[in-house]
């Protein structure tokens, strides 16, 4: 519906007035009729077109009736198609009449420039603003494959090395490629350029958004020292000056802030033409408002299925054999390396846990965020120093509460894309450990939780993980990919697989094979032995992970993948035992192999030092003959002494930045 303005008239003088294009101007034909008027003729140049509105029907003109009752209800409209090439140089003219007719009693003359005024985004989302007759609803911004609306990303990299911040933390353009971060936005302004001296146009944006947007401009140069930052933050308004010769003037407009609590992504911005009063003293006029609407990119996670771009390990005192391990698996992926050295891990070998790699999109461009926990051990200075930097993005929360071991970022997983009772997640959705709600414990810190929700692509899952000592989903559950069905299957650790496969080899006659051969000083308890062992049975009963093939299972919401479809088909069991109580958590009896390192077909498997049957460890021989026909090649790392004693795996020392997904997240409908 088109943009409408009553215009008040006069029969004592001439009025003039702007019609932008695209809008309506609403005549009070009865508001400036002399007082023994009771009738009314309206004529007007050939630019204009007219309509008379009586007793609710509109009638455009010219039309059979000449003259119209001045009743109540009655008024005149008008709109114009074409650009005006001079001031004033439309004319609409209204003749009033008396009872007698004849003579007219009064005339009301209006002088109209029809101008364009416009402010343009890459509402069609190709890339770049285009402009069109007809564009998508630039006031609005809906999701879908065929939704509209602009989209911004928050400019958390950092282009210039010398900075020490990233570049949403700013107000200055230091190079080409910050702009490049940026999406366009266009004003256009057309029409006779002296019309735009008399008025002015202010671009603004609402003060609830100021703070989550910077906007610069830098008129009609290409210098960067001439981009200067003119909305956001505290600058809610700036006058816009248009070019005698240009008719196009482009904003530059970056994201400072991820959707969050409070926060929905959406940001609007307006241009408001203003008509200033013929009689000084007066306040301006609003005449016309353009509004454009954009949402910043959300942070959006990478599954272990996606391909494999970095890898990242860190180098401590004593894990030169793990290093040299994830470096050899790494070549075979053609992966490249980045090892964190001791100066900047600080003895903090758990790299996973310190942080998440993610990445944001617009239709002009992608590129990686890291996304860093609120753990803060010695890690804590590695993503800023290490990581941020040209085209590689920075996002962080803390935990005023106090950081918990959920905290850390091994609790922080992303299935696959999933079909879920009818709804598509094309981007899989983010699963997070915590407690039961009724019964306290370890939660995830609200400030993370939140941020991870307000996401909306990737709707978070909840999993009971505080039965752990520490708590974290990798210690459970992993992803490897497929090449059928949905393209993954879902590895679970399974204690009930793990008594199945020793009973069978106790029963075979190697009851008095022994796990941990060729470790020092590490007990070697027999098949037989742990068999035999009713505490360490019950406790593992009381840890079966898998939904509905025990009772008092802890892990119940397996329904993330797709509770109307029967799951045994995408789930392979990995023999795990946990050890532990009640009270202070579950642990790994033996090396946790669904912690592993997932490079493409290439897995890393924390080594288990299952008994050896036939001269081969029976626990290796089972997770190959799961994994192997899936094309997937499985390398067994030895971490036991650099981080299973430590009370983590593969997984918890090593982290993979991964390609993003071909699908496009604005195509889905959260």
């Amino acid at each position: 519906m088109a943009q409408q303005r009553r215009v008040h008239l006069s029969t004592q003088r001439p009025t003039s007035t702007v019609c932008v294009l695209g809008t309506e101007l609403s005549l009070d034909v009865c508001g400036s009729a002399p007082k023994d008027a009771v009738a009314f003729h309206v004529q007007g140049t050939p630019g204009v077109k007219l309509y008379v509105v009586h007793e609710t029907q509109s009638i455009k003109l010219p039309s059979s009736v000449s003259r119209w009752p001045l009743a109540a209800g009655t008024e005149v409209l008008l709109a114009m198609d074409a650009l005006s090439k001079d001031v004033g140089d439309e004319k609409v003219r209204i003749s009033y009449f008396g009872e007698a007719g004849g003579v007219p009693v009064g005339r009301a003359m209006l002088y109209l420039t029809c101008v364009d005024v416009s402010l343009d985004a890459d509402t069609s989302r190709s890339g770049a603003p285009r402009f069109s007759p007809l564009p998508p609803p630039q006031a609005t911004w809906t999701w879908g494959a065929d939704g509209h609306g602009a989209i911004l990303l928050v400019n958390c990299d950092r282009d210039d090395p010398k900075a020490e911040t990233p570049d949403n933390r700013d107000t200055a353009v230091l190079s080409y490629a910050d702009l490049k971060d940026m999406s366009q936005m266009v004003l256009r302004t057309r029409g006779p350029r002296t019309i735009f001296a008399g008025h002015r146009l202010l671009l603004h944006v609402d003060f609830s958004d100021a703070d989550k947007v910077g906007v610069f401009y830098g008129g009609n140069s290409i210098a960067l020292e001439e981009y200067k930052h003119v909305l956001g933050g505290s600058k809610l308004v700036y006058a816009v000056k248009p070019s005698r010769h240009q008719e196009e003037s482009i904003f530059y407009v970056e994201g400072l802030a991820f959707p969050d609590v409070g926060f929905s992504g959406l940001v609007a911005f307006h241009v408001t033409l203003l008509e200033s009063p013929e009689k000084g003293g007066l306040l301006e006029t609003p005449i016309f408002t353009d509004t454009v609407v954009f949402r910043v990119a959300p942070w959006i996670m990478t599954p272990n299925t996606a391909a494999p771009l970095e890898v990242f390990v860190c180098s401590v005192d004593d894990n030169e054999d793990f290093v040299a391990a994830v470096g050899a698996m790494a070549e075979k992926a053609k992966c490249p390396l980045t090892i964190c050295p001791l100066p900047e891990n600080r003895q903090d070998r758990w790299i996973q846990d310190e942080v998440e790699f993610g990445y944001v999109q617009a239709p002009h461009k992608t590129f990686p965020v890291v996304f860093d926990s609120p753990r803060d051990r010695g890690l804590k200075d590695f993503p800023v120093k290490s990581i941020l930097g040209p085209d590689f993005g920075y996002v962080a929360r803390q935990a005023p509460e106090g950081a918990s071991s959920l905290d850390s970022f091994g609790n922080l997983e992303v299935s696959p894309p999933v079909t879920v009772q009818g709804k598509e997640y094309p981007l899989g959705r983010i699963l997070i450990g915590s407690s039961f709600p009724r019964f306290g414990g370890r939660r995830m810190a609200k400030a993370v939780k939140d941020f991870l929700m307000a996401q909306q692509v990737q709707a978070p899952v909840e999993l009971f993980s505080d039965w752990l000592q520490v708590g974290h989903v990798d210690e459970f559950l992993s992803f490897v990919p497929a090449p059928d069905r949905k393209g993954f299957r879902l590895l679970l650790a399974s204690p009930s697989a793990c008594y199945q496969l020793l009973k069978e080899k106790q029963e075979e006659g190697f009851g008095e094979a022994a796990m941990f051969e060729g470790l020092q000083d590490v007990p070697k308890p027999t098949i037989n032995e742990i068999l035999a062992n009713e505490a360490l049975r019950k406790f593992n009963n009381y840890v079966q992970v898998r939904k509905g093939r025990e009772q008092g299972a802890p892990f119940q919401r397996l329904d993330f993948l797709c509770p109307s479809v029967p799951l045994d088909q995408d789930i392979l069991d990995v023999p795990q035992l946990f050890q532990g109580d009640v009270a202070t958590g579950a642990g790994a009896f033996f090396p946790d192999m669904v912690n592993m390192l997932v490079l493409g077909r290439h897995l890393g498997i924390p080594k288990p030092f299952g008994p050896l049957v036939g001269g081969q460890c029976c626990l290796e021989e089972r997770v190959r003959a799961l994994l192997e026909p899936l094309g997937l090649t499985c390398t067994f790392i030895d971490d036991y002494f650099s981080y299973h004693v430590l009370s983590g795996e593969v997984h918890c020392g090593t982290n993979v930045r991964r390609k993003p997904s071909a699908f496009k997240w604005w195509h889905m409908v959260p």
